[in-house]
């Protein structure tokens, strides 16, 4: 349990001054074809309802993937300034945040339940779902690490208030994003560290409960939400498939480099900038309102390469983008019969996961759920067993393995070879 000095009371009464909590709204316009209708509703208006149904309960802990972005600017550069400007007040609560985000992650990573439970006020519903949700995220972290072969010795947060106020007496609402890097190392290769970055929006209610701080209540964008079940993977096969794998030395071309270097800039809250801890590029619409960013995102990626020119069928222009450009369907749809990439595999995990290492950086994964692809991701790197990387916003993800987060029997993987040369 975390207790803190009185001092972090009184500049949370002085930040009240700070503005209210926003939340996007969806909105279908003709050329947008949004990926996942649900998302968080507002909680302000919730606040006087009486109606908890189970709907409420799904979103309360886990977030929708496809729509991960809790704050809703009306473009790029004043998302970013947003996302970065300075506030002295919040600047001194962070530090509590980052001690409650290190402390729940040490927990996530030692698989220990009564640190993590110490977090949460469970006698409150909200406050239970959100502990419930983290027990399942700390077994799935478990049970991929033991399927890949690789152990987790380090998860750090890097923390940024984006609004706070007081709710009512001691219960305080915090919008803040969250970056969080992850260093494991596989089981027969202990001395190579490899890393990745996740980043996160959260929504959540932090009580001051007998001198200490707790979670009420929790949202956020979690990458880990459409996939918290790896039972039904023969994982023993599959380890020992990853772990006989060697290093793959890249050889890429200059436009290659040019789309990863723009990639792992740009990659929102992931974003590999040592000043910055959220950034997308200010010339690109945000269209994480309209339904997703990811197949936004990954076209950036190709068009600033250099590679590929814009045409009537795949293109963005002052805000407005096709279907091809923006939607996850759509945009692989387009790489596929345009000639511009090529399929390496399709199916689940076990059927794909050994084609997958073919992939290099620029190429696509597809994710497949019902008979949708709703997300898209490039990959942009390989780890120290050659296994492939990918970057993406919704959640915005930097050198993440490309099925952590995706590992649930029903969804299928599209590999995609792009075509640079």
């Amino acid at each position: 349990m975390i207790r803190y000095k009185k001092i972090f009371k009184i500049l949370l009464v002085l930040s009240l001054s700070i503005g209210g909590l926003n939340f996007i709204n969806l909105k279908d316009d003709y050329f947008i074809y949004a990926q996942h209708k649900e998302i968080y509703e507002n909680e302000d208006k919730k606040e006087g309802s009486k109606k908890d149904n189970d709907k409420n309960k799904k979103q309360g802990s886990q977030g929708i993937d496809s729509n991960p972005q809790n704050i809703q600017a009306e473009d790029g550069n004043e998302k970013n300034k947003d996302m970065n400007k300075t506030q002295d007040i919040s600047k001194e609560y962070e530090l509590y945040l980052k001690d409650l985000f290190d402390y729940r992650n040490k927990a996530i990573m030692e698989h220990n339940e009564e640190i993590l439970k110490g977090l949460y006020d469970t006698d409150i519903k909200f406050g239970l779902w959100a502990y419930e949700h983290e027990i399942k995220k700390m077994q799935y972290l478990k049970n991929w690490s033991d399927k890949q072969g690789v152990v987790f010795d380090e998860i750090d947060a890097k923390v940024k208030v984006n609004k706070m106020r007081e709710r009512e007496k001691n219960l305080y609402g915090i919008i803040c994003t969250v970056c969080t890097k992850y260093k494991y190392y596989y089981e027969n290769q202990p001395e190579i560290k490899n890393e990745f970055q996740i980043g996160t929006q959260h929504y959540l209610h932090v009580r001051v409960k007998d001198d200490q701080y707790v979670i009420t209540k929790e949202w956020y964008t979690d990458p880990f939400a459409d996939s918290l079940n790896l039972e039904h993977i023969n994982s023993n096969e599959i380890k020992s498939y990853i772990l006989a794998q060697n290093p793959v030395e890249l050889n890429l071309s200059e436009k290659q480099k040019k789309a990863i270097d723009y990639a792992h800039k740009y990659c929102g809250a992931a974003t590999n900038v040592n000043d910055k801890i959220y950034l997308i590029n200010p010339n690109y619409k945000d269209f994480n309102g309209d339904g997703g960013d990811c197949a936004n995102f990954a076209s950036q990626i190709m068009y600033e390469s250099g590679t590929f020119s814009k045409n009537r069928t795949w293109n963005y222009e002052k805000g407005a983008a096709t279907k091809e450009w923006v939607n996850a369907q759509g945009f692989k749809n387009y790489l596929i019969y345009s000639g511009r990439g090529y399929y390496l595999a399709k199916g689940s995990y076990q059927e794909v996961y050994k084609e997958a290492y073919k992939l290099r950086p620029g190429d696509i994964v597809g994710y497949e759920k019902n008979g949708r692809i709703t997300h898209v991701s490039t990959v942009t790197g390989l780890d120290s067993k050659g296994y492939p990387l990918v970057t993406c916003h919704n959640t915005d993800r930097l050198l993440v393995p490309w099925d952590l987060g995706w590992s649930d029997k029903a969804i299928k993987f599209h590999l995609i070879k792009v075509n640079y040369e």
